[in-house]
């Protein structure tokens, strides 16, 4: 991937500050062509000062507007800057100074690499033939003002000397620009990079919102549906005994109420943990595997006879992990009941192999209505996903239905997947 190009905007603070500039150049060309004049730099060739006075404008007007027209701006300085030499007009530096902030300028700010390459090329080539021109019509001519006598006169060292003088204004030039495009190329890359990690970090803001909003809905489904269906299991069984037997309509109306006070003390810990910043379970939370015991025991006491059995040793796992195990057993066993019908029954079983912990959860009876997966299902995948590990759920083949969780426990690996 290429880095951006800048994108060059001409502020109106900056052209203000190239007419300012253009207006002290104007100046000092006009102050130095006076004392070229007065020092008869060329000598008897030396041209009216008057014509000075035009020639200042037109070498540094330009400068005015060098950021909008930079290639422009150069061909007129360079221009200029030949008709002064070529009438011998008295100026020595500050068209020299003009024409290297022309060339940086281009170098600088033209945004076509090619074409700002080229125009400088052009120019520097241009200069230089026509300062070889100039030497050898120096050198074939008789002025007299410079010895050419001995093996290095004073005309050569003076034409060597002006060879060097353009070879460093017009190398600087050229270096300079292209150090301050490369600056500005790489604000430009930096700019683009921290818009897109801006872009990134509203994105995973965004994100960890939705998986927020995602966990909350997965707590309050498993906290509601399990006490809720059992409440209405409850309620259900005491209203066919409420007139013949008073005694289990109390039982029932008091399973009722129990049911109601645990679902709002898991919603009660619910709150908590969301109030608490970067907790994602309960502190102190009793779900836990300890706890599957009196998971069955309710489900049981609740209409669905369930059997519990422990194949293994137990081992401290990670507590989201254990939260999500205890979570699937508790949805596979609400679903259970709600759809498994009447004399349906459950197993569940907790197993832990070497490499491995798993808990699987059967039961007899219908299987849910087929159709679209409902929320409890999605919540346990993505449970399972959350603890590293892989989900079965689905019917029987002797009928009624098996949801199996297995979490590999393997090393210090599953600790890096319930933090990642």
């Amino acid at each position: 991937m290429s880095e951006p190009s800048p994108v060059r905007t001409v502020t109106a603070t900056q052209l203000r500050h190239d007419a300012w500039l253009a207006g002290g150049l104007l100046v000092g060309a006009i102050l130095s062509a006076w004392l070229g004049s007065t020092a008869t730099v060329y000598g008897d060739q030396t041209a009216p000062f008057a014509w000075a006075l035009p020639w200042a404008v037109a070498l540094t007007a330009p400068l005015a507007l060098r950021r909008r027209f930079p290639v422009t701006v150069l061909v007129l300085v360079a221009l200029a800057l030949f008709v002064g030499v070529s009438l011998h007009l008295p100026d020595v530096y500050v068209s020299n100074v003009s024409l290297f902030i022309a060339m940086y300028t281009v170098g600088a700010w033209v945004a076509d690499r090619r074409r700002a390459t080229l125009a400088r090329v052009l120019v520097i080539v241009a200069m230089f033939v026509w300062l070889v021109i100039t030497t050898f019509q120096a050198a074939t001519g008789d002025d007299g003002t410079l010895s050419r006598a001995g093996l290095f006169s004073p005309f050569a060292a003076f034409m060597v000397l002006q060879f060097l003088v353009n070879a460093a204004f017009f190398g600087g030039a050229y270096l300079f620009g292209e150090r301050a495009w490369a600056q500005a190329k790489a604000l430009a890359a930096l700019e683009s990079r921290t818009r897109e990690l801006e872009r990134e970090r509203e994105l995973t803001a965004a994100q960890a919102v939705a998986l927020d909003r995602v966990r909350i809905a997965r707590e309050l489904h498993d906290v509601v549906a399990h006490h809720v269906s059992a409440m209405g299991v409850q309620a259900g069984a005491t209203r066919v005994v409420l007139d013949r037997d008073p005694q289990a309509a109390r039982a029932g109306l008091e399973a009722v109420e129990q049911s109601a006070r645990d679902a709002l003390l898991e919603l009660r810990q619910l709150l908590d943990t969301l109030r608490t910043p970067g907790v994602e379970t309960p502190e102190d939370s009793t779900l836990h595997l300890s706890a599957l015991p009196g998971l069955v025991a309710h489900a049981e006491a609740n209409g669905l006879p369930t059997t519990y059995t422990l194949v293994g040793e137990p081992r401290d796992l990670p507590e989201l992990v254990e939260v999500n195990l205890y979570r699937i057993t508790q949805e596979a066993l609400t679903n259970a009941r709600r759809h498994g019908g009447p004399g349906a029954s459950a197993d569940v079983r907790l197993r832990f192999d070497a490499d491995a912990v798993e808990v699987e959860v059967t039961n007899t009876g219908r299987t849910a209505v087929a159709g679209r997966p409902g929320l409890g299902l999605v919540g346990m995948r993505e449970r399972a996903a959350a603890s590293g590990g892989a989900l079965e759920a689905g019917p029987r083949p002797r009928g009624g239905f098996r949801v199996r969780l297995r979490v590999p426990t393997d090393d210090a690996r599953l600790h890096e997947r319930v933090r990642a």
